[in-house]
C-alpha cells in the first residue's frame, strides 16, 4: 500500500477527518431544523416526532464525533 493511500484510509482517524464529520453533522441539523418547522406550520404530529429524533440523532452523532476529538489528542495520524 502506498504512502498516499495509508494517509487516506486513516483520514477517519485524524482530526481533521473528525473535524470534517463534525461540520456534515452539524449541517445535517440545518434540515432538521427546517423539517421541524414545516411539521409545525403543518401541525403534522409525525413528522414532529420524526424531527425530534432526527434531532436526538444528530446530537449523539456530535457528542461522539467530539469525544473522538478529545481521544486524538495530539497523535494525529496525517501530521505524524
Amino acid at each position: 500500500m502506498s504512502a498516499m493511500a495509508k494517509k487516506a484510509k486513516n483520514f477517519k482517524k485524524s482530526k481533521t477527518g473528525v473535524y470534517v464529520a463534525l461540520g456534515s453533522t452539524a449541517f445535517g441539523a440545518l434540515s432538521v431544523v427546517k423539517q421541524a418547522k414545516l411539521a409545525r406550520n403543518d401541525n403534522d404530529m409525525l413528522r414532529l416526532v420524526d424531527a425530534a429524533v432526527s434531532a436526538a440523532a444528530i446530537v449523539t452523532g456530535l457528542a461522539i464525533l467530539y469525544r473522538e476529538l478529545k481521544r486524538l489528542g495530539d497523535d494525529d495520524v496525517l501530521l505524524g
